[in-house]
């Protein structure tokens, strides 16, 4: 066997084709709403809704209805309620979120031992990229070219907003659809990646992306395609490392994420310390 034909072993598979297929498929979306979520200081909601849809594809199961209504409805669920209560209460928002989302993880949990199921939790929790099936891939299709092409269309709406929500009403914007549109394209993510990494390692495609883009470049319209790219090197790239490296391709995802933000930060660090000194 030549070294061309070991470089090019992966892509005689199918499961492996379709993990590359879902894996681009969810880059772009992800990498999209991490940007926003980076900017508004939203890193905990993305953590909070992915942990939150487990009760509801629990619930899902037992009630014989697809696992994407239940997801997405405990993911808007766990949003509303974050909303509302941070609203009415002096607890601060990020506090606010982690109760909400450990008491639904929680809930989860539980519903789940309590019933029998051929679904294993440890594919829910993190992904089944090796056994995605082609329903699925229609799924993650659809839902990422939907929130895709609204986060693209509405990016600079969505801006706006997550500077200054005051200034966006002043300006006619209709905030409240934005924020809780925002939650939607979030929630629907979620159940978009749910084969792709699961619910907790979808955290880190949801906020890894957007860092990194954040210190690489200082233009939003920029900060979403070096996002959107930053993503696409690290989903196909971990999976084809785990080819070789026989682990699991989620975590080697995310892993290449957690490198590429490391090389990002050295790099600004060492700009600013250059600039500094040109300064003095």
């Amino acid at each position: 066997m030549t070294l061309l034909d070991t470089l090019l072993m992966p892509f005689q598979f199918d499961f492996m084709l379709n993990a590359f297929y879902i894996g681009a498929l969810v880059a772009a979306p992800t990498a999209l709403l991490s940007c926003f979520l980076v900017l508004k200081g939203w890193a905990l909601m993305g953590d909070a809704v992915s942990h939150s849809v487990l009760p509801g594809i629990v619930l899902a199961y037992i009630l014989n209805i697809p696992l994407i209504i239940g997801a997405f409805a405990a993911g808007m669920a766990c949003a509303l309620a974050t909303g509302y209560l941070s609203g009415n209460s002096r607890v601060k928002e990020d506090t606010i979120m982690g109760v909400v989302f450990s008491g639904m993880f929680g809930l989860g949990i539980v519903l789940y031992v309590s019933i029998k199921t051929n679904a294993h939790l440890d594919h829910i929790l993190f992904g089944n990229l090796l056994g995605v099936e082609p329903h699925e891939l229609w799924t993650a299709g659809i839902i990422s070219l939907g929130v895709s092409a609204v986060l693209v269309l509405k990016w600079k709406d969505l801006l706006l907003h997550a500077f200054d929500p005051a200034q966006a009403r002043a300006a006619g914007l209709p905030v409240a659809w934005l924020h809780y549109g925002l939650l939607a394209a979030l929630s629907l993510t979620i159940v978009a990646t749910l084969s792709a990494a699961g619910l907790i390692l979808a955290v880190g495609l949801l906020i890894s992306p957007g860092a990194i883009a954040f210190l690489l470049v200082r233009r939003f319209a920029a900060m979403l395609a070096v996002a959107v790219v930053v993503c696409l090197i690290a989903t196909l790239g971990g999976i084809y490392a785990s080819f070789f490296l026989d682990s699991a391709p989620a975590p080697t995802i995310i892993l290449i994420l957690t490198a590429l933000f490391v090389l990002a930060f050295i790099r600004r660090s060492a700009l600013t310390r250059r600039a500094e000194r040109r300064q003095v």
